[in-house]
């Protein structure tokens, strides 16, 4: 029998309303038990004395990029950089090429991530086959296969008809339906976000009602369907009032954000010279949206912060803003990011923080962990609060290199990572 004591650390488990200096014992890869002063003969100990110990972080929006984009990242890269971030599972969306439409690609993620991956992966089926917004994808395959949600992330779900049948069908498995929300005919060949900041730079820009007109149509259809409806990646402030006001009327939607939209406008992209690294999409928006996603985070309204974690090549980055491929890396990055500019000047207190990244990631998804109670996976995270952490890309684990954070020196960040009981990542420093 294998025994892990971590002792002495502030133990933060906003599913069981504690924050509070605990030991936490850890047997055979489950919690036992968690109290003061524990004392157990045998335990490998962990002093956690002055760190945060938390339900390990899981993160509901990852690109891996396997099969068919080794070159960007691999199950064994990513999840290596998940650990060194702080998180002890990751959700892999399914735009792998081929795309991950059926149980073949499902097992071999899975397969993948036992062999070579030292985090829980939880695969995302597709929504259609393809992602092509036409036929549904098999959802009990996906399910019996390992697949925790659907979703054609990166193509949006076009057709209202199509949105209504995967969330009718996606009943019958108990499975979310996560949308891309946005309007194409809205954002088509958009480079940023549109406003003076684009008209300034000579780009083609994507209105914010691009995404609120989608995400107003999915709660609507969620509300319809009784389907369970996860809203990717909320960037603006109609967005977050459509799913808050859908909260209020018993809808079954969830949302989630990321640290790059809680943390930076359009005015990046001005102020970074055209850096493709504050490319994404949905992009990134107005000042007065990121303030609305930030009080949608404080007031419940989003449910998880998720990174989307996007790593390219530098290829695919290092031309003209128009033609550079969209996305960020984020796994290395965003526990110090809002530990440092969340945390830090009291916008979101430390335990409902750790509720975004840990509890609340579960629930969405309805995934083992998310706390420390008795019998729960050993999936433990911990933080520093004061270790400083500058954010230098040539020591990412990850293969991208592609953050708009660049430099950005950073107070707080995860020091150890345990998945199953055991330390996957430790930070030496």
């Amino acid at each position: 029998m294998s025994r892990l004591l971590i002792k002495g650390g502030r133990v933060v488990d906003p599913a069981q309303r504690l924050d509070a200096v605990r030991d936490v014992l850890i047997e055979d890869g489950q919690v036992v038990s968690v109290g003061a002063k524990l004392s157990v003969r045998g335990a490998q100990v962990i002093d956690a004395g002055g760190l945060v110990v938390c339900p390990g972080f899981i993160d509901l929006h990852v690109h891996l990029r396997e099969p068919g984009r080794e070159d960007k990242e691999t199950i064994a890269t990513g999840t290596r950089a998940a650990a060194a971030g702080g998180f002890t599972a990751v959700c892999a969306m399914p735009n792998t090429a081929p795309v991950n439409d059926n149980s073949g690609i499902t097992r071999f993620i899975l397969d993948q991530a036992r062999s070579e991956g030292v985090v829980r992966v939880h695969p995302i089926g597709a929504i259609t086959r393809g992602s092509r917004g036409e036929e549904l994808a098999e959802y009990g395959d996906l399910k019996e296969s390992g697949c925790v949600a659907v979703s054609d992330d990166g193509r949006p779900v076009a057709s209202a008809r199509v949105m209504r049948r995967a969330l009718e069908y996606a009943q019958a498995f108990d499975l979310p339906v996560v949308d891309h929300c946005e309007e194409p005919t809205l954002a088509e060949r958009a480079a940023m976000n549109e406003g003076p900041v684009a008209t300034l730079l000579g780009l083609r820009g994507a209105p914010a009602a691009a995404e609120s007109i989608m995400v107003e149509r999915d709660v609507q259809l969620a509300e319809l369907t009784g389907g369970r409806l996860h809203v990717a990646h909320l960037s603006t402030a109609a967005g977050a009032d459509a799913v808050r006001r859908g909260k209020a009327r018993g809808v079954r939607v969830t949302a989630e954000a990321t640290p790059h939209h809680l943390l930076l406008t359009d005015q990046a992209v001005k102020d970074s010279g055209y850096d493709a690294s504050t490319k994404m999409n949905p992009p990134l928006r107005c000042e007065a949206d990121r303030r609305a996603v930030v009080e949608a985070l404080r007031d419940g309204t989003i449910d998880a912060i998720a990174t989307d974690h996007a790593p390219h090549t530098v290829d695919d980055k290092k031309v003209e803003y128009e033609e550079a491929a969209f996305g960020v890396v984020g796994l290395e990055t965003a526990v110090s990011l809002c530990l440092d500019r969340l945390v830090g000047p009291g916008l979101v207190p430390l335990p409902r923080l750790v509720a975004l990244l840990s509890t609340g990631p579960a629930r969405v998804f309805g995934l083992p962990g998310g706390t420390l109670a008795p019998r729960s996976p050993a999936d433990v995270t911990l933080l520093a609060l004061d270790r400083p952490r500058k954010v230098d890309p040539a020591r990412f684990q990850s293969k991208g290199r592609n953050t708009p954070f660049a430099g950005w020196t950073l107070k707080g960040a995860a020091v150890m990572t345990i998945v199953g009981g055991s330390v996957v990542w430790k930070d030496d420093k």
